[in-house]
């Protein structure tokens, strides 16, 4: 693994989070967001994020964040689902497959533990099948599939819902 700093976002980060997804949504094809926040629009989240949220960046020696892991409630409204949370990770393409997914899921995973979170799910692409093995090899499993649930330029995409359990 390569050794980054991992640490909480701020919202003085947002410029750099949305560097981040402006890279990786304008590939078309690892996540369903197909158009990008504004700077200040990521900043009203991140400071917007509950107690229970967490929201992780990769940060390089020069600090420019090269990925972000989130943690969000799965449902803020409905407390039969407060031991749930979802997930989302996002890597600028140079980083993948270089130990920061895993250095972000770490602190994911410690931080959901002490929240006392019970499960964490995520939706990945149908045809982002190397996610899905990223996400199998940490621990989840395919629990469901929404047929056609993505559309981003014409092209119709599923929805695989993972889980983990703690």
């Amino acid at each position: 693994m390569i050794a980054l700093q991992i640490r909480r976002a701020a919202p003085v980060d947002a410029a750099g989070i949305v560097s981040v997804l402006e890279v990786v949504s304008a590939e078309r094809i690892h996540t369903a967001i197909d158009r990008v926040w504004t700077v200040e629009q990521e900043r009203r989240y991140l400071e917007s994020l509950s107690p229970r949220e967490a929201f992780h960046i990769a940060v390089d020696g020069t600090q420019d964040i090269v990925g972000f892991q989130t943690l969000d409630l799965w449902s803020p409204l409905l407390t039969s689902m407060a031991h749930v949370a979802q997930v989302g990770t996002y890597l600028l393409p140079e980083w993948r497959g270089r130990g920061v997914g895993r250095q972000l899921w770490n602190a994911t995973q410690s931080f959901a533990r002490e929240a006392d979170y019970r499960k964490l799910a995520i939706q990945v692409r149908g045809s982002n099948t190397a996610a899905q093995a990223f996400y199998r090899r940490l621990g989840f499993r395919e629990c469901g599939r929404m047929a056609r649930q993505v559309m981003i330029d014409g092209i119709e995409d599923d929805e695989v819902l993972m889980e983990f359990l703690f």
